[in-house]
């Protein structure tokens, strides 16, 4: 294990760094020194010590191997967006992106920008316009592909040299020889669905070769909200359940345990090839091997064992894994099924069924594990994850087994017949996603970032000492079992609190909200049961809070007015909740990312200028703002006007500086308004005029309590209160709510304060 740590440690470091070959000259004259030392002394510390350094130098010279061509890309400027025109040929599925283009990985061959020319291996990421998707339409894993656009910077640590959003596409063929071959088969199997009820037949061949493209989105985000995304990613138990058939098949035939184990291998190879050997799936292969190898021999420390050398030979050939979530888990589901689940299944087997308690430390072993690592990208613990594994795992062999001959038999009535089978299990799996991610306590919060993973970490360490008992341990034990009770205790607590309490403790009749999220935006509207939510506020936790507070699970319409830190940092908390997210210009690849992880999870998306209208239940906004072609930016937010029977007539300014306020004043005819949402958080930056032709009765104004902007600014308040109206700052009052009751008059409510604002509706001339 120390080996396989030291190679993670440098990868992660070599592949941050600027140049890897200082590191790997160091570590490896370090690694030369202690190997005369281990020739001298004989100590085996010395030897693990001298392995691992050179581990570690070798990650980091695989890194250095690429400078050379980094720096010719650098050379060429590309970093300023020059116009660049490449060959490159595929190395990966070609997936589409949330504004219906697509990306792929691939390798450029060649370079060219005006006179100069770059030739090579050239790592290289391929985003895709959606004027240019159709040219791909053919275009699969070993397709040529020649292009031309821009470059675009790339993440820190990207593995590609190059990353580039293509204008056109020049000329894209078709895959030749084997590939073209595993493109039809994998086409075949997509075609035999059709025809078959949602959403089971998306989800066929998805469980049998990863290929999610008629899964549709509903479906698909609750996967992600059930845990059970890991059946559609071609990850380590698809690939051990198709290496498992193969082995019982041999068995069954009698054959010898080497020609057993041979055998799985060579259909685990030819299935890796069926569903395209990108980095995600040859990493899942290698740790079903892993996992495989272990069980054949029965031996956990023997499988510990080969897990450090794949994932040092892993890390030695592609440094960049050391940075992808993906193989984090990979090798930490692996390692719980070798190290944890026995010591469960023995613990659970006091109180249960020995078969039920194996079925139920698989998965909990691995939840244990990859949990604390997957809040560090969404901060909540499923709780019925374990559960709708257990219900759901079943199925899959079937389905994934099923899935797999259909796509390869060569008679198509076998293969209709066989999918046919393969979607029963499949609805089955649909029907558990959907129900266990329609439970409103299915999704705990749970604090974010390094703390919240280190707390999630003990939590789950003493979970299962509370179930193993380990003898050796007793005192431990006893200790890991009271803090097992007492955080069973607060989940209870929490969920109730969350799905019975939490709705009870503001106004039933609320129609507008303000959320206290600290010094960021979001702010709710409610009608005929349909919820929006107005940006996301800085970080998920608070949003979370308010979400629990006001018993919102569901977001009808996400609006993201731009793109600040303050209004999109708790988008964690709704990715997966939002059934359409409306936005403003994209800055940048950091925003498109996010758009794509919402439309990942399911989101339709919209981008809106002035003019653009939709319905809300009985409700209609429109935006009065950005206008086409608008910078991205604080004076490119969106801006909304939200209006209906029964409803307080309210605008939303987003971030708009006074400059922009006036132009939108100049652009629309401002309506007169109950509800204003006060721009930028209550700066100075404001258009006094704007506000005297809204002339709200209310002013939302969301800001951090103590904070160095100075916000809500003396100017501010004072330009409201000659105006008459009623400010609610979430710094002094906490969540806003304000309604009109059935008589027609407007009730503010403040959290920290019981004193209400009432204006007759009538006196406000709507």
């Amino acid at each position: 294990m120390s080996v396989a740590a030291t190679t993670w440690i440098s990868a992660g470091l070599s592949t941050a760094i600027p140049d890897a070959v200082l590191l790997a000259v160091g570590v490896g004259i370090l690694s030369c020194l202690i190997t005369i030392a281990f020739v001298w002394r004989r100590h085996p510390v010395l030897a693990v010590a001298a392995v691992a350094l050179a581990c570690a130098a070798a990650t980091a010279g695989t890194v250095a191997s690429l400078a050379p061509v980094r720096s010719q890309i650098a050379a060429l400027e590309a970093e300023g967006g020059r116009h660049l025109e490449l060959d490159v040929t595929v190395t990966g599925r070609i997936d589409g992106s949330a504004d219906g283009g697509a990306w792929f990985d691939a390798v450029a061959s060649s370079v060219r920008a005006g006179e100069a020319t770059v030739v090579g291996a050239i790592p290289a990421r391929v985003l895709v316009d959606p004027d240019g998707r159709s040219a791909l339409a053919r275009a699969s894993m070993g397709s040529t592909v020649s292009l031309s656009g821009r470059a675009i910077p790339a993440a820190a640590g990207e593995r590609a040299a190059l990353v580039v959003r293509a204008g056109e596409i020049t000329s894209a063929t078709e895959p030749t020889g084997v590939w073209a071959w595993f493109e039809g088969l994998r086409d075949g199997l997509v075609a035999s669905t059709r025809g078959l009820p949602q959403p089971g037949a998306g989800l066929v061949p998805g469980l049998a070769v990863g290929d999610t493209f008629s899964l549709d989105p509903a479906t698909e985000a609750a996967m992600n909200a059930s845990s059970l995304s890991h059946l559609t990613a071609v990850s380590g138990a698809n690939c051990a359940l198709v290496v498992g058939a193969a082995f019982g098949l041999l068995a069954l035939c009698g054959a010898p345990r080497g020609v057993r184990v041979g055998g799985a291998f060579v259909v685990l190879a030819a299935f890796v090839a069926l569903v395209t050997p990108e980095p995600s799936v040859v990493r899942a292969a290698a740790m079903a091997s892993v996992a495989m190898i272990a069980v054949a021999l029965g031996r956990p420390a023997v499988g510990v064992a080969v897990l450090s050398l794949a994932v040092t030979v892993l890390l030695v050939i592609d440094p960049w894994l050391a940075r992808s979530l993906g193989f984090a888990l990979s090798a930490a589901a692996t390692g719980a099924l070798l190290v944890l689940a026995r010591p469960l299944a023995v613990g659970l087997g006091r109180w249960m069924p020995r078969a039920l308690a194996l079925a139920l430390a698989v998965p909990a072993s691995a939840q244990i594990v990859c949990g604390p690592l997957i809040v560090l990208i969404d901060p909540h613990v499923p709780l019925l994850g374990v559960a709708a594994n257990l219900v759901a795992d079943p199925a899959a062999a079937p389905a994934t087994i099923a899935g797999a001959l259909a796509c390869i038999v060569p008679f198509p009535w076998l293969r209709d017949g066989l999918t046919a089978l393969a979607w029963v299990p499949a609805a089955w799996i649909a029907a558990v996603a959907h129900t266990s991610s329609s439970v409103a306590a299915q999704n705990l919060p749970w604090p974010d970032g390094p703390a919240g993973a280190l707390l999630l970490a003990l939590v789950g360490a003493a979970l299962h000492l509370a179930i193993a008992r380990p003898r050796h341990l007793p005192r431990l034990t006893g200790l890991a079992s009271a803090a097992t009770a007492v955080v069973i205790g607060l989940v209870l607590g929490t969920t109730a609190v969350r799905t019975v309490a939490g709705p009870l403790t503001v106004p039933a009749a609320w129609q507008v909200a303000m959320c206290d999220v600290g010094q960021g935006d979001a702010t709710l509207w409610r009608s005929g049961g349909a919820i929006a939510l107005v940006d996301t506020g800085p970080e998920p936790t608070a949003l979370a809070r308010c979400l629990t507070q006001f018993g919102i699970d569901r977001i009808d319409l996400l609006v993201l007015t731009h793109f600040d830190l303050d209004h999109v940092g708790g988008s964690p908390t709704v990715i997966g909740r939002a059934a359409l997210v409306v936005h403003g210009p994209v800055d940048g690849s950091a925003d498109q990312r996010l758009l794509d992880r919402f439309a990942a999870a399911g989101a339709q998306l919209q981008q809106v200028t002035t003019g653009t209208t939709g319905e809300l239940g009985a409700t209609r906004w429109q935006a009065l703002g950005p206008p086409p072609r608008a910078e991205p930016g604080n004076d490119a937010s969106v801006a909304l006007d939200v209006a209906g029977s029964g409803f307080p007539r309210t605008v939303l300014l987003g971030d708009l500086g006074e400059e922009s306020q006036a132009a939108l004043r100049r652009r629309v005819d401002v309506p007169r308004v109950q509800i204003v949402k006060v721009s930028h958080h209550g700066s100075a930056d404001q258009d006094a005029a704007l506000y005297q032709d809204l002339h709200p009765a209310v002013g939302l104004i969301g800001v951090g309590a103590d904070n160095d902007y100075g916000h809500p600014t003396a100017s501010l308040l004072s330009m409201l209160r000659t105006l008459g109206t009623a400010i609610g700052r979430t710094d002094h009052d906490g969540a806003l709510a304000a309604w009109l009751d059935d008589g027609g008059q407007l009730t503010l409510w403040r959290e920290r304060a019981d004193d209400t604002v009432s204006e007759p509706i009538g006196r406000l001339g709507e």
